[in-house]
Formats: C-alpha cells, structure tokens, sequence
C-alpha cells in the first residue's frame, strides 16, 4: 500500500541521517475506505492524489506549528505492507480524519518511493498560509482564501537520491 507521510524539509533531513522514516508511530495518509467513499472515485491515480493532497495539508500544520521551518510542505510516498497502516476506528469517518492512517514503526528509506516537496515559487504563498492557518481553523475566509491559495501549488516529485539536493 502507498501511504504518505507529511513532514518538514527539516524532517527530511532527518529521514535522510537516519535512513528510516520514524520514528513510530507515524500519522500517514492513504486510499482508505472512507477517503473512497468521500471523493466518490474508482479512479486510483485519483485518490491517491487526494491521500497526498491531505499529506500535505497535514505537512502545512507542521510548518504553522514551527514558525522557523522553511515554508515548504513536504510528503514522503512509502510503500507499506497494507497490514501496517491502520486506521483508526474512533477517527475513520472523521472529515478531518480521511485517509488517515497510523504506521506503528519506522519504514526504512529503502521503501520510500518518492519525496513531493514544493517549488521555490510557493514558498511565499505556503509561509503566508502556515500563518493563517489558525484564523481559518476559526472560520475567517480570508484566511481560508490564503490557505486555499498554497494548496493550489502543486508538489514536485522527486526521487530518494536527490534528497541530498533538497535538504542542502
């Protein structure tokens, strides 16, 4: 199963020290049943794209939460055995829960797929959304506008041997 995880560029580096994505337990994201039944798809590449999109709203969080994080979301695709991303039943149906999963231990670097990370041009647009994030969390709509304006950057993919590049 393909999950993704949500991190920082500073995460990154860490992956990258210690040659594992950990440690556990990880917050990840994934195609489960109910992200299926919520874009109403049968179309994989589709809601694969969606459980990464909520990766990357999860990573935005991380970077509201560390002012000093360089403003980049980043999410690292992993390839899990499905047994190993669980969801949890309390948070399934959650609409802030879709596609949420858990992963109980570290996943060595080897079975990272790929790594998404924002292009130089969003920088500006995700450090003003990380900001307003909370104001929009609240109900304020043009908070919510800044936030929906860094989610219109697409994530660029690139594999596990340029990570050195993204994190120098």
């Amino acid at each position: 199963m393909r999950v993704y995880v949500p991190l920082t560029l500073a995460g990154l580096a860490q992956v990258h020290k210690a040659s594992e994505v950990g440690p556990g337990p990880l917050t990840a994201y994934a195609v489960t049943p109910a992200l299926r039944e919520w874009y109403v798809s049968d179309d994989i590449e589709e809601l694969e794209y969606a459980a990464l999109n909520r990766a990357a709203a999860a990573s935005l969080r991380m970077l509201a939460g560390d002012p000093a994080a360089v403003p980049r979301r980043v999410v690292v695709a992993v390839d899990v055995p499905d047994a190993d991303a669980v969801v949890d039943p309390d948070r399934g149906l959650d609409p802030g829960a879709l596609g949420e999963v858990r992963l109980a231990k570290a996943v060595p670097l080897a079975k990272v797929a790929a790594v998404h990370v924002d292009a130089d041009e969003a920088v500006s647009d995700v450090a003003a959304a990380a900001s307003a994030l909370g104001a929009a969390d609240l109900g304020d709509d043009d908070a919510q506008f800044t936030v929906d304006g860094a989610e219109d950057h697409e994530l660029l993919w690139f594999a596990t041997q340029e990570i050195p590049n993204l994190i120098g």
